[in-house]
């Protein structure tokens, strides 16, 4: 199976897809390394933690059991997770594992970021998402009340080992919005990714192990190439925001409590394609290939009555990519390619978000 570099000025690691990779965790922690603690949840300890308890062949460890749910994703519980490791002998020979999905990752990452002023993390991403998105790249952190991921550090780990296999104890629901990030990196960078989302759907939504790994695999080298040209979101790395930043707003309009994240992205990346055609980057007939294509790994929950454009357009403002009072959205222009627009008319914006909600 394939291994990604990602090379930064912070660490050259690698991103392994590999069936089975879970059982090769105890490989990648160096011999100085004290006390491991891998950072998790209940049902995914319930799940896989004898896998794990096996890949760590006898290494001293610690688990440390986070609530879990994007709602949980704050500082007062990395807080908490801190004083867990002091009262477990954490120090700076300590080594952090994040075992979860993609909050954990997050929330794991930015832990191993802070404590001691910075600890060695290796990411076990067991989700769809989190396999292809969040584990790879080192961007860590949390939520706040006003807005989604917006305390964090970039902290790259020492490796991501990528297991498909575990996908198999995951929820469809999961599953399918892990999915959409995948058609994500098709549409900003790989008409190929996005030819195979398109066309071989029913492989894909019946989990079968070549198509999986195939697209894992590609995502995943999308992913290390950016991440390896544009560390910290300078320039490049901007386009893996397709679809985040109204996804981003929705989610915090709902309070983290009604939409899966990889649920949340795919009705922004419908808002953004609306966009981009209002404005005229895209064409009328790639729109609606991509918006048919989001809506083959569907059906996205139905909209909260609550949830209105205005609303959404409003928390825009409040989005880490807001630069100096100016949203940043990522626009289709092609199948593959996508342009960083900025100074679009809120009303454009609300029009778009508008036929994204009647969809």
């Amino acid at each position: 199976m394939p291994s990604f570099a990602v090379e930064t000025p912070q660490r050259n690691y690698q991103a392994i897809v590999e069936r089975g990779a879970l059982g090769r965790t105890a490989e990648f922690i160096p011999a100085r390394a004290g006390r491991v603690f891998v950072v998790s949840t209940r049902d995914v300890w319930e799940l896989h933690g004898a896998r794990m308890e096996a890949a760590l062949a006898g290494r001293a460890h610690t688990v440390l059991f986070f609530p879990g749910g994007e709602e949980r994703k704050r500082m007062a519980e990395v807080e908490a997770l801190a004083e867990q490791m002091v009262a477990a002998g954490g120090d700076r020979s300590s080594l952090v594992i994040a075992f979860g999905g993609g909050i954990v990752n997050d929330l794991g990452g930015f832990l191993a970021a802070i404590f001691m002023r910075g600890l060695p993390v290796i990411q076990v991403p067991t989700t769809l998402l989190a396999q292809v998105d969040a584990a790879v790249g080192g961007k860590t952190g949390g939520n706040l009340v006003s807005g989604k991921n917006l305390f964090g550090a970039f902290h790259q780990p020492l490796v991501v080992l990528i297991d498909p296999d575990v996908l198999a104890t995951l929820p469809e629901r999961e599953y399918r919005a892990g999915l959409y990030e995948i058609l994500k990196a098709g549409v900003i960078r790989s008409p190929e990714l996005f030819a195979t989302m398109a066309e071989r759907s029913k492989a894909v939504l019946a989990m079968e192990p070549v198509v999986v790994d195939e697209i894992i695999s590609e995502s995943v080298r999308i992913k290390a190439e950016v991440v390896t040209a544009d560390e910290r979101e300078g320039d490049l790395r901007r386009i893996l925001n397709f679809g985040h930043t109204i996804g981003h707003a929705l989610e915090a309009e709902t309070q983290y409590k009604y939409f899966l994240h990889g649920e949340a992205v795919a009705f922004g990346m419908k808002a953004a394609t609306r966009l981009a055609e209002l404005e005229g980057v895209l064409a009328p007939p790639v729109a609606a290939e991509i918006l048919a294509s989001i809506d083959l790994y569907g059906p996205i929950p139905a909209m909260p009555d609550y949830v209105t454009a205005e609303a959404l357009v409003g928390r825009t403002g409040a989005d880490k990519k807001t630069i100096q009072g100016k949203v940043h959205f990522v626009l289709p222009d092609r199948i593959g390619s996508v342009v960083i627009k900025s100074g679009i008319s809120p009303e454009v914006v609300r029009t778009a978000v508008e036929a994204a909600l009647k969809a």
